[in-house]
């Protein structure tokens, strides 16, 4: 019998309501799958503090510590979010600034990286994305920047769109594609 190994990817999920258009993008994305691929939301990002590097010596809060283990054992990271006010969710960009420690050697550095999410404006949270890509780069995460799904909810839920669906699982296929080749070079 062959096993083959499962390629792991965490979602870091921009919103913290538990109902969330994005929470459901990532939870469809974890059903969506492709085969070999397991999706992980990273979840109690709401539990973590603001990033103070006073809290992060011998002793860091139990939150971040569990953070900073799942992404560290991951083989790619996704980051599904709205944007507030033109920008990435504080509880992302917290997130990041957590993995991005110790300077060189955060969990997130060398990993996949892409940003993907909808909200409720016209323009899908492009900015957020951008910000969160720009963002994981400086914290030393390898952003592919060819994946960019930023969905407008403004006319209904694009989780019941097929074709929306479908950009979303291809962006993730891309993501596990791009891990996969950068492994195998």
């Amino acid at each position: 019998m062959t096993s083959e190994k499962q390629t792991r990817v965490v979602v870091l999920l921009g919103s913290l309501r538990a109902s969330s258009l994005n929470r459901r993008i990532a939870e469809t994305l974890r059903t969506e799958a492709p085969e070999g691929v397991v999706v992980e939301i990273a979840e109690g990002l709401g539990e973590v503090p603001f990033y103070n590097e006073e809290l992060d010596g011998t002793e860091i809060p139990a939150a971040a510590a569990r953070l900073r283990d799942t992404v560290a054992t991951a083989d790619a990271v996704l980051a599904v979010t709205p944007e507030y006010n033109g920008t990435m969710p504080a509880v992302l960009n917290n997130a990041i600034d957590w993995l991005s420690r110790p300077y060189g050697q955060g969990a997130i550095v060398g990993k996949p990286f892409a940003a993907v999410g909808a909200t409720p404006t016209p323009y899908g949270g492009k900015w957020s994305h951008e910000h969160a890509r720009h963002s994981a780069t400086i914290a030393g995460a390898r952003v592919v920047e060819d994946i960019v799904v930023s969905e407008p909810a403004v006319d209904g839920d694009p989780l019941e769109d097929p074709a929306a669906v479908a950009r979303l699982v291809g962006a993730l296929r891309s993501l596990v594609e791009h891990q996969a080749a950068s492994t195998a070079a």
